[in-house]
């Protein structure tokens, strides 16, 4: 069955609307002879790009999977892999959080801006972008549980929107550097999940029927249209026609979540968006996504998010420096 959105709603619009990073990890490196870079970051969301190829991707507990110049593999939830020249090549350097480099003789280095090569590359050895979206990405639960731990998008059916010659201008140090590659990053993500997520023959995930369900549907979109109104289940029952353990249970089996948990992450990345706003504060920001307080708001934020409000527009505030 196609994953084609149901008529008069674009749910994967709204899925990948959320998809917008700050501060995140961004490579290009020029590799030469054998490498392999294992990767142990954490990263809710990674890519791995070959401008020029071949290279391997290695899921963890998952067989090498060959990546052509062009192709796109999406990594999904923070397992460690492997990227490669070759399907048994040993890695040779790990990548942990904030991008720090372990050389595997034990000397330990500062964030790099590539895998590190063995050698001087030369002209043609393979070139490779990665992209490493961190914690404070506040990347949506709902994206990461659709996913599985490797999806690979070959070049023709999702080429890479970003050129090499613009990934390598972006890399210059330079006034606003970092906004741009974390914007680049996400155009290369959104282009290759909406080819991932529209490929002949893909699965359509529960959440994605659940636009076009009559009751959840509408609930959802009443959720979407105003998630700052005081909803409970009961009332959104009311509004949709059916009883509250009927909603609660409808709504649970199709969007893998329940309504309230669904309402609270929705108004934390609203918040999530408002708090990059100059001036703004978190006092005046929970009042705006339905949260009674600063303190709650707080509090969810950093349930759902793992870092506090503050952390997060401290983050963003430095990525537009």
């Amino acid at each position: 069955m196609n994953a084609q959105a149901p008529t008069g709603t674009d749910p994967l619009a709204d899925l990948l609307n959320g998809v917008r990073t700050t501060g995140a990890l961004f490579q290009q490196s020029a590799l030469a002879g054998p490498w392999a870079a294992r990767f142990e970051d954490g990263s809710p969301l990674a890519l791995a790009v070959p401008l020029r190829g071949p290279a391997w991707v290695t899921p963890h507990d998952g067989a090498p999977v060959r990546l052509d110049a062009g192709d796109v593999a999406v990594l999904c939830g923070g397992a460690p892999y492997v990227i490669a020249g070759g399907p048994s090549a040993e890695p040779h350097v790990v990548i942990r959080p904030g991008g720090r480099r372990t050389v595997l003789d034990g000397r330990a280095h500062g964030t790099s801006p590539g895998f590190g090569s063995r050698g001087a590359p030369g002209p043609d050895d393979p070139v490779m972008v990665s992209g490493l979206y961190t914690v404070e990405s506040g990347t949506p639960a709902l994206l990461l549980s659709a996913l599985p731990p490797l999806a690979v998008i070959p070049a023709g059916q999702g080429p890479c929107p970003v050129s090499a010659a613009a990934l390598e201008d972006a890399a210059r140090p330079a006034p606003g550097r970092q906004v741009l590659l974390d914007r680049m990053l996400d155009l290369m993500l959104i282009t290759a999940l909406r080819a991932w997520f529209t490929r002949p023959g893909a699965e359509v995930p529960a959440w994605y029927r659940a636009h076009s369900d009559p009751v959840v549907g509408q609930a959802l979109r009443l959720l979407d249209a105003d998630p700052a109104h005081p909803w409970t289940v009961v009332t959104l029952a009311a509004k949709t026609g059916v009883s509250r353990a009927a909603l609660a249970r409808r709504f649970t089996a199709l969007v893998g979540r329940p309504p309230m948990t669904y309402l609270r992450e929705r108004r934390i990345t609203q918040a999530a968006e408002l708090l990059r706003e100059p001036g703004a504060t978190i006092g005046a920001v929970a009042g705006r996504v339905g949260f009674s307080s600063a303190f709650a708001l707080s509090v969810a934020f950093k349930r759902v998010r793992g870092i506090s409000p503050t952390e997060h527009r401290t983050g963003a505030a430095r990525a537009q420096e």
